[in-house]
């Protein structure tokens, strides 16, 4: 090579060096952009859940976690002992979507029958935000409080989360209803800003205490029987006249349903999807595989993939019931402020599996089948209908001390039905 084209080259390297040197740092100030949790978050529950990153200790022959989890937080639960089997910045207050609803349902479900009905006025559906997922609920129209919540859990409808809301004296009685049942729940990350989810400045929750929220009110027997109900009918308009108009309605959890590229989770029983523009894609799920029932929740993934909070949400499962027995927990989920405590081999008080605590809604056979029944057929049964996640007697539970798990803990088949056409 000639003396001048060694300068050349050398000049050209020299140029080219800067780019490429200048690469890395680019990528790391992209990554820079991305939203961080913070350095000190809640340790209710434990230390290492107020650690950022992820949390798990394995055992031997546990599974290690899956790769494609892109979610910024998330966490896996066993619904009944409570023990957090792994978990990702599990405390980081973030905007929760529709999830929020389980804590609105299970705030104010025990406060109205089910057989009362109520004509829906003008003011009732003041207020909803644009863009809301809507069941369908008309002005001067007479719902049951029955369906008005089945369009809360299956269409996260914020209509109907309207009129629940004005029957329980208002929005802001509401708002407060729900902030002061969190309190006890010790869900202590949640601040409610408006009931149906909708973004709200200030409106927080975690994937720590969404799943707390679940696991409250799933032992309650119509948030179970909603939660898992994949079709139902609704009421349309009344004309003078004429018989009413009814439609079929859809529950939006595709775990649930299925949907184009998503399958129905085997063991699915609930409980609630969101999603808006701050929160991204949120999912908390139960799910229930011999005789184990786990809880996940997963908040905003930054996956292009179609469905990834479902997707995750799964893999989570699947990861959990692989390795349940084979990993030492990284927190617990904590009972209510009101809980009283035992030591772990107190059962004076419990009920014997598959029977209700005095004082509780009694769980049958023909309950389980007429639930699953009204759940189209998807592929579950309710795994949680029967009594699974009851309260013990009074009204609390004994912390430590599995709940019991009853006998009617089945699933239904799959059916072609359970998938959108």
């Amino acid at each position: 090579m000639s003396a001048s084209k060694k300068t050349a080259w050398a000049v050209t390297a020299a140029a080219l060096l800067p780019l490429v040197a200048a690469s890395p740092a680019h990528a790391d100030k992209k990554e820079d952009q991305q939203p961080k949790p913070p350095a000190m978050m809640s340790t209710v529950g434990g230390a290492l859940l107020g650690r950022p990153g992820t949390q798990v200790q394995l055992g031997p022959g546990a599974p290690v976690l899956p790769k494609e989890l892109s979610a910024r937080s998330w966490i896996v639960a066993d619904a009944e002992s409570g023990a957090v089997l792994a978990a990702h910045n599990s405390h980081w207050r973030l905007a929760p979507a529709s999830t929020l609803k389980m804590l609105f349902a299970d705030t104010l479900l025990p406060k109205f029958p089910r057989t009362a009905n109520h004509t829906v006025k003008p003011e009732d559906l003041a207020g909803i935000g644009s863009g809301s997922s809507l069941v369908g609920v008309k002005e001067k129209q007479t719902y049951s409080v029955h369906d008005l919540w089945l369009g809360v859990f299956l269409r996260s409808g914020n209509d109907a989360v309207r009129v629940l809301s004005s029957m329980n004296n208002g929005i802001p009685q509401t708002v407060r209803d729900m902030n002061d049942h969190a309190a006890e729940l010790q869900a202590l990350d949640t601040h409610v800003v408006s009931p149906d989810g909708y973004d709200a400045p200030g409106q927080v929750s975690s994937a720590y205490d969404l799943t707390l929220i679940a696991r409250s009110g799933m032992q309650k027997a119509d948030f179970r029987e909603y939660a898992a109900t994949a079709r139902a009918t609704f009421p349309g308009e009344q004309k003078p006249g004429k018989k009413r108009e009814t439609f079929q309605i859809q529950n939006t959890n595709r775990l649930l349903t299925g949907d184009f590229g998503v399958a129905p989770y085997q063991g699915i029983a609930g409980v609630k999807n969101g999603n808006t523009t701050h929160a991204g894609s949120t999912f908390t799920g139960v799910a229930e595989r011999n005789g184990k029932v786990l809880l996940v929740t997963v908040m905003n993934p930054s996956s292009k993939e179609q469905h990834a909070v479902y997707k995750e949400t799964a893999r989570l499962l699947d990861w959990g019931f692989a390795a349940a027995g084979k990993v030492k927990p990284v927190g617990e989920l904590v009972p209510p402020k009101s809980a009283r405590t035992g030591p772990a081999s107190d059962t004076s008080s419990a009920p014997a599996p598959g029977k209700n605590a005095p004082g509780t809604t009694s769980g049958t056979a023909a309950e389980a089948s007429a639930a699953a029944n009204r759940s189209g057929g998807v592929g579950i049964a309710l795994a949680v209908a029967g009594g699974v996640l009851v309260l013990l007697a009074g009204g609390v539970f004994l912390v430590n001390r599995r709940w019991p798990l009853p006998e009617l803990v089945r699933r239904r088949p799959r059916t072609d039905e359970s998938v959108n056409p």
